[in-house]
């Protein structure tokens, strides 16, 4: 009962739509391939220390977002859910969003093995027929927006004949050492006048970095709770 929906919340994602560093974006020798899953650990305050409260990822990282890259006549985008909905965004501003320590973007690779590398083009195919739908900011997965994992699960979902790739988990909203919800969420679903959703189905990328169908075959930096 400790996970989350595990993505970032619209209020802030905003920012991040604005923000894109100047650096160059380090370590990217490392070959990407299309169908890659980028888990990302961003620095956005209250809700992704309320969201890493509650999610574990590969080796206990602690991932608020992720996206999926794909090839266009300009070469490789990320497909993602944010804010301004389903959207492709160019892949040196979506790493270079947070910085670990040695100033490293906080992104992870995930592969799909190769017996399941088939589901690419499908998955791929489904998120091009969701492009600019909205976010979905009261985390439902059975509504027509998307969250950012919710975007992912779907795809793949819908490319393995119904079979998901990674297993829902009922959400939760509350700090699990007072097992009081987080203010910040409070304020949140007050705001948009929505009940919490907790106890309900969902899915984080932390969820999806450790699903059997993936392997991690790259780390950029170190996310927060990352161990060796």
């Amino acid at each position: 009962m400790i996970k989350a929906f595990g993505c970032i919340s619209f209020l802030f994602l905003v920012s991040l739509l604005l923000f894109s560093c100047s650096n160059d974006t380090q370590g990217l020798s490392f070959e990407l391939n299309e169908g890659d899953l980028l888990f990302q650990d961003s620095d956005c305050g209250p809700f992704c220390e309320a969201i890493e409260k509650v999610t574990f990822g590969y080796k206990g990282s602690k991932f608020s977002h992720i996206g999926m890259l794909i090839k266009d006549k300009e070469g490789l985008k990320v497909m993602e859910a944010i804010s301004a909905g389903v959207v492709l965004t160019p892949i040196d501003s979506f790493i270079n969003r947070s910085f670990d320590i040695d100033n490293k973007p906080k992104v992870m690779v995930g592969r799909l093995k190769p017996a399941n590398q088939v589901l690419i083009p499908r998955a791929i195919d489904f998120i091009y027929r969701k492009m600019k739908r909205d976010y979905d900011d009261v985390f439902d997965i059975t509504n027509d927006k998307y969250y950012c994992s919710e975007l992912i699960y779907d795809a793949f979902k819908s490319a393995n004949n119904n079979i998901p790739i990674s297993a829902l988990k009922p959400m939760t909203f509350k700090d699990p050492e007072t097992k009081i919800t987080f203010p910040i969420w409070e304020e949140y679903f007050e705001d948009l006048n929505y009940p919490i959703p907790e106890g309900a189905p969902g899915i984080n990328p932390g969820g999806i970095s450790t699903s059997k169908f993936i392997d991690i075959v790259h780390l950029y930096g170190k996310p927060n709770g990352y161990k060796e």
